[in-house]
């Protein structure tokens, strides 16, 4: 995503310019006005499907956090990531939030769209105790800015610390610029590890990477971490026997900024936009997401007549009168808004529009047209479903309710 340029020029450490957002050299960037009340265009989008109002409540009181990019459930409650290295951790109830690790600052490269990224608790972390997490770190590598880092942590007090000596590089990726870095890393339901990379950046993915399929960038990875020194490759992984890197699963993303599975096993992701759209999509292996020969469901490169054949279109997209900088989301499950169930919930860093999408119809319905605007870096989910959004400019969560419930 990335941050209005006003205030990275500012040297103000902020999410807007680290992942996501469109300001680098594509147009349509800078602080996003308020341009509109209508939901983002989507194929087949019929009557709004939410039709109680859901407001963004205030969470966690008391808890406020720095630069905070990414928020995963864990052995201890919620594991937060400031984006200048510190791993924190709260729960329900708690008033304050627990130092887990902090990446020293000369292992770090962090500020713009860099710093710390990523964080994924192995599916066994009661046996084995293993956490992994995604930094970008200083390079030797000439005309690199900073690498991408995925290393393994180990815990051995049930994820209250992460102990920084154990430290295990399992990968890593120079970056030929020091935006579009993606920045998520899960575990699937096949327990493979999946990472986002972006195209490696600048604007227009000048190095044509996201669809080179000899590089890593632009890209959802998925690797056997349980297997092989450091990790080996799932053998259905699309170029797992060759014609291309092993390890990519899907390709053809400009910045995929948040992944999430669903119950059902479908992966979802926010794809960040050029200069002027959006999109989200349901991620398959060996799909390929179109950029940079489109930009959503439009051509980019060529401006015309570009091919279509072998492109996954987006499940929904929005212009950048809606927003500048997507955010994905989860699938909620919860109870607080049973009329959400089963839809998936994404909003916009630079508007701060929280959207739903029904699956089945593609219907989209905006959330907070009248509400609370938060600078959205990323969301959260709980294991009962309930789905919380951060404000990454205050440090604050939000929790998603009906109006009538407050």
């Amino acid at each position: 995503m990335k941050l209005p340029w006003s205030l990275v020029a500012a040297g103000a450490l902020l999410l807007g310019s680290f992942a996501a957002c469109s300001s680098d050299g594509g147009g349509g960037g800078g602080p996003a006005g308020d341009a509109g009340a209508d939901a983002p265009a989507v194929d087949g989008a019929g009557p709004p499907v939410v039709t109680q109002r859901v407001v963004l409540a205030p969470a966690f009181a008391g808890i406020k956090l720095t630069g905070l990019i990414e928020l995963v459930w864990g052995p201890r409650g919620f594991y937060a990531l400031e984006q200048a290295g510190t791993i924190r951790r709260f729960a329900p109830g708690e008033a304050t939030a627990a130092t887990v690790m902090t990446i020293p600052k000369a292992d770090i490269v962090a500020g713009g769209e860099a710093g710390l990224l990523g964080l994924a608790v192995h599916p066994k972390f009661a046996e084995n105790g293993f956490v992994y997490v995604y930094y970008t770190a200083p390079t030797t590598t000439a005309g690199s800015p900073f690498k991408s880092v995925l290393a393994r942590f180990r815990s051995s007090d049930g994820g209250s610390t992460l102990d920084l000596a154990s430290r295990k590089v399992i990968l890593e990726v120079d970056q030929p610029f020091p935006n579009h870095n993606g920045g998520k890393l899960l575990f699937g339901p096949d327990g493979f590890l999946y990472w986002s990379l972006g195209d490696g950046g600048s604007g227009g993915d000048p190095g044509n990477r996201a669809q080179d399929k000899d590089s890593l960038l632009g890209k959802i990875l998925r690797i056997d971490v349980d297997a092989g020194d450091p990790y080996s490759i799932p053998t259905d992984n699309p170029f797992a026997a060759g014609g291309g890197k092993p390890e990519v699963f899907a390709l053809g993303l400009r910045n995929a900024w948040k992944l999430a599975f669903d119950r059902d096993g479908v992966l979802w992701a926010g794809d960040v936009g050029q200069g002027k759209y959006e999109e989200v999509d349901r991620v398959v292996r060996g799909g390929n997401y179109g950029w940079r020969l489109r930009e959503g469901r439009h051509c980019f490169e060529p401006a015309t007549n570009c091919p279509t054949d072998g492109l996954i279109e987006p499940v929904a997209e929005y212009d950048h009168g809606q927003g500048i900088s997507i955010t994905g989301g989860y699938v909620y499950y919860g109870a607080a808004v049973p009329e959400l169930v089963g839809k998936y919930v994404y909003g916009d860093y630079g508007s701060g529009r929280v959207w739903a999408l029904h699956p089945p119809t593609g219907t989209v319905t905006v959330l907070n047209e009248e509400g609370v605007r938060p600078r959205i870096s990323t969301f959260g989910q709980t294991p009962d479903g309930e789905i919380y959004v951060v404000d990454y400019t205050q440090g604050t969560l939000f929790r998603l309710e009906l109006e009538r419930s407050r």
